[in-house]
């Protein structure tokens, strides 16, 4: 993007939130944490928005923390909120939300808001990403970096297998059957390229597990995070269709499979299908030397998916002038055209349907049309679980999952312990 590009840009997000041009007698100063897992230049671009934020808010400073995957950040966030110098907001997991909440480590966003157009804004993000946000009658948290799972698949590959490039799976009968022929193997029976790819390692696992057990027919707790449901017949059903992927159709490796490398099996060709967030979708499209398609996860009988990524969070020890000041810097990096161009340079899902209406963004989603298709699918997508102790469940569902992929547990024995282990953790809160 060329500077005179993203001059406009930013003066505009300046323009539309009234922002001040002039600097107050007193500057205030904040910390962000923010997670840096998927490929791509996202630190450059959130330094660009922090470098184009200060210009137009001189009286603010935000100084960005990049902490590594969101399973890091949430740590390392928890160890700085104790210390003598704790970072005033952060970009975390919308599904950690109740952890958050029951340890009275973040304040509510919409009581922040006291303005008209402020609230406007607010009511402004997609329902279905304000959905992670809301508990107890509040919202606690600004959608920002937001995605759901995508299938991409290779034409070239499906073309060389003899099916119709136009036209992925949509079931998965259809996905196991092409993931069969997608399979290819050497003459000495080495396998050189997977029909599907699935991760399964943990921080992934208990997301695409999300998606197959609403593709099931099943979600994973109760809207107040205090209830799992990981033992129902149709959660098992999913699990087992996950194994039979590798055991029965010999379409996926056997084993854990690892998130990050995933996208990078898929660019280098040992992949035909992946399941994987929408906020890959710029790193693949740059580097991907075929064509391939975006589409949304097959299901038992129809497409599904699960939403998830992380939102903004303001934590309960800052003060009053630095809420305020985190609230102008999620305003400005979520105006329109802000939103728009995040989504362009990441492939994350813009938060506002006003983000689609911008000039750039209807110009890039005419190039490339397989941006629409997260958003497409946000009315058939699942919330990620999201429960009280969040990652301590995430961890007993992950080695449940895990343990049934590698061979040392059935289905059924795996999830009815996990169920029973998430129930304990649970009864505590």
């Amino acid at each position: 993007m060329t500077a005179l590009r993203l001059a406009s840009l930013f003066t505009a997000a300046a323009l539309a939130v009234g922002a001040p041009l002039a600097a107050s007698a007193q500057t205030t100063e904040l910390t962000m944490y923010y997670p840096v897992q998927v490929g791509g230049p996202v630190t450059k671009i959130i330094d660009e928005y922090v470098e184009a934020f200060g210009k137009a808010h001189p009286n603010i400073k935000v100084t960005a923390v990049y902490a590594g995957s969101y399973a890091e950040t949430h740590t390392k966030t928890l160890t700085a909120l104790r210390s003598s110098a704790p970072p005033h907001f952060a970009v975390l997991l919308a599904a950690d939300l109740h952890s958050y909440i029951d340890n009275d480590l973040i304040v509510p966003v919409d009581e922040m808001l006291t303005a008209a157009q402020d609230k406007a804004w607010l009511a402004s993000f997609y329902p279905a990403f304000l959905a992670n946000s809301r508990a107890k009658g509040k919202v606690w948290s600004v959608p920002f970096q937001r995605s759901t799972a995508v299938m991409y698949w290779n034409k070239e590959a499906f073309k060389e297998a003899g099916l119709d490039p136009e036209k992925p799976p949509r079931t998965w009968a259809e996905m196991a059957a092409m993931g069969e022929k997608l399979t290819k193997r050497d003459a000495s029976g080495n396998v050189a390229r997977w029909g599907v790819r699935i991760p399964s390692s943990s921080g992934g696992a208990q997301w695409m597990f999300g998606a197959l057990a609403y593709q099931a027919g099943q979600v994973l707790m109760n809207e107040d995070g205090t209830e799992t449901y990981l033992d129902a017949p149709k959660t098992v059903e999913a699990l087992q269709y996950w194994l039979d992927l590798s055991k029965k159709y010999k379409a996926q490796p056997e084993g854990v499979v690892e998130w990050a490398t995933v996208p990078t099996a898929f660019i280098e060709g040992t992949a035909a299908m992946i399941w994987h967030t929408t906020g890959n979708l710029t790193f693949i499209r740059e580097r991907a030397k075929f064509d391939f398609g975006v589409g949304q996860l097959p299901g038992k009988d129809g497409p599904r998916s699960v939403v998830g990524g992380g939102n903004f969070y303001v934590f309960s020890s800052t003060t009053p002038a630095q809420r305020k000041a985190a609230l102008e810097f999620m305003k400005f990096v979520t105006t329109p055209e802000m939103a728009a161009d995040w989504s362009i340079r990441t492939g994350y899902v813009a938060v506002r349907q006003a983000a689609y209406d911008t000039p750039a963004m209807k110009e890039y989603t005419a190039k490339v049309p397989a941006a629409i298709v997260a958003r497409d699918q946000i009315p058939v997508s699942t919330a990620e679980i999201s429960v009280t102790d969040n990652q301590r469940v995430w961890k007993i569902l992950n080695d449940s999952i895990q343990s049934v992929l590698t061979g040392r547990a059935t289905p059924e024995a795996a999830l009815a312990a996990a169920q029973q282990q998430s129930a304990a953790a649970l009864k505590k809160h």
